[in-house]
């Protein structure tokens, strides 16, 4: 990195520290009106988003319309529409003071100042600028660094907000990991980080010598159990849709899927069948492209280590970063597979007759970003996730909370810290300031 860039980072770094001074980023009608444009420009760049992320990822073009723009749009439209309401000021029930005196008491959500926003590849624009609007709500500025692993959509990125805002409010700098180092030793209010646990653990750090609130999404091996009562039509399709989407690139994906052995059979047939209905013989390029060649090898160790236990899929192109959809029976936790998050297409199965054993294997391991289990027994599904820990959890589907405003989304442990998503991004990215007056 150059003497040049540096400073030029410092400089913008500087005005949005005295820009957040002015107090003007902290009126609501100024939010809202920022949020009301960005969505203006945000929407006219959705051609432009959906061939970048079809070169960088090789998305389709319905995928990336849902995932990387209607989600944002619909999160912009929960706020704008109620972001005034959910910023005032808290009226709660005050302690007698000495004297006899009125007590007033209440507590406001105060923005942080200037927000460090770190942005993921798997979803590059839905994963940056959800954060994005989370802090401007709150009445943040904002710094973003998309990843350079997806070099065509951090430059469309970038033109968004170049259009959409005064860089003294939002910017993006590129870069990668010098330049990341370099944003991370500046003093900023808030740090905003989706990735990986390993960088995660270098961004905490170093949030840590600054004592610098901040958020990790990260990720880990989100399980899955099919239990013996579960549909196994409907099971078999929703972990596909959870599992399969991005080219298993999904922080929240099906990591690995439990069946009761009485009816692992039936769900390796039926999940076959699925995969050759959905994906024929050209699958190789449907599901999208694994980002780096280096990704690549990884998922192909996978397979290279217990080439026996592959049956289904298993094909790659090292050139063009295609990898089918892929299937592997009898999995134990020995495997390599089993060692870290996939981050990819391919899905073990592992058989079960116990749940008690299953769980108990589940909460030896880092707490996941999410869990699932299929069964048509609530009890069951109440009793799971009861005795389980993980940011997030589901019944009888994949993924989809993620998409939902009006949950809040993110990890505990291993697989991060922090919630966000419509109003509860409001309270992520604020102080929760409580105020005593006294009478």
């Amino acid at each position: 990195m150059t003497t040049e860039i540096k400073n030029r980072i410092k400089e913008v770094f500087e005005k949005q520290k005295d820009f957040f001074g002015t107090q003007a980023t902290k009126e609501i009608t100024f939010r809202k009106r920022q949020l009301q444009n960005f969505r203006k420009v945000f929407a006219s760049y959705t051609d432009a988003i959906c061939e970048a992320v079809n070169i960088d990822l090789g998305k389709s073009r319905a995928e990336a319309e849902y995932v990387e723009v209607q989600i944002v749009l619909d999160e912009l439209d929960d706020m704008i529409e109620n972001m005034e309401e959910w910023a005032k000021p808290t009226y709660v029930k005050s302690k007698p003071h000495a004297s006899g005196a009125e007590v007033i008491s209440k507590y406001i959500y105060e923005p942080y100042g200037v927000n460090y926003i770190i942005g993921p590849f798997n979803y590059p624009v839905q994963l940056t600028f959800s954060p994005l609007i989370g802090a401007l709500m709150a009445g943040n500025t904002a710094i973003i660094k998309p990843s350079e692993n997806t070099p065509h959509v951090a430059q469309v990125i970038e033109d968004i907000v170049s259009e959409a805002f005064d860089e003294k409010y939002v910017a993006v700098f590129q870069g990668a990991i010098e330049e990341n180092t370099y944003l991370l030793s500046l003093p900023f209010d808030y740090i905003f980080f989706t990735g990986s646990p390993n960088v995660g653990k270098i961004v905490m750090k170093a949030a840590a010598e600054q004592l610098i609130p901040l958020t990790l999404e990260l990720g880990g091996k989100s399980p899955t159990i099919v239990h013996h009562d579960a549909d196994i039509e409907k099971a078999v399709q929703r972990i596909s849709a959870g599992k399969w989407i991005n080219c298993g690139q999904t922080c929240v994906a099906p990591d690995y899927v439990y069946v009761h052995e009485s009816v692992k059979g039936a769900f390796i047939e039926q999940l076959k069948s699925y995969l050759k209905a959905t994906y024929n013989d050209e699958s190789l390029g449907k599901i999208g492209k694994i980002v780096s060649q280096h990704q690549i090898g990884n998922l192909a160790g996978y397979l290279d280590a217990a080439p026996e236990k592959v049956i289904y899929g298993g094909k790659y192109d090292l050139e063009t970063r295609h990898f089918e959809a892929t299937l592997m029976d009898d999995v134990n936790w020995n495997d390599a597979v089993m060692q870290q998050e996939i981050f990819g297409p391919i899905l073990p199965i592992l058989a079960y007759s116990n749940i008690d054993e299953v769980l108990k294997e589940i909460n030896s391991r880092p707490k996941p970003l999410a869990l699932y289990v299929f069964s048509e027994s609530q009890q069951f599904a109440d009793d799971v996730i009861a005795r389980t820990t993980s940011g997030d959890a589901e019944i009888n589907s994949t993924l989809i909370h993620v998409g939902s405003h009006y949950l809040p989304f993110g990890g505990v442990g291993a697989s991060g810290m922090g919630k966000y998503h419509g109003r509860f991004s409001l309270e992520n990215f604020s102080h929760q300031r409580s105020i005593l007056q006294v009478k």
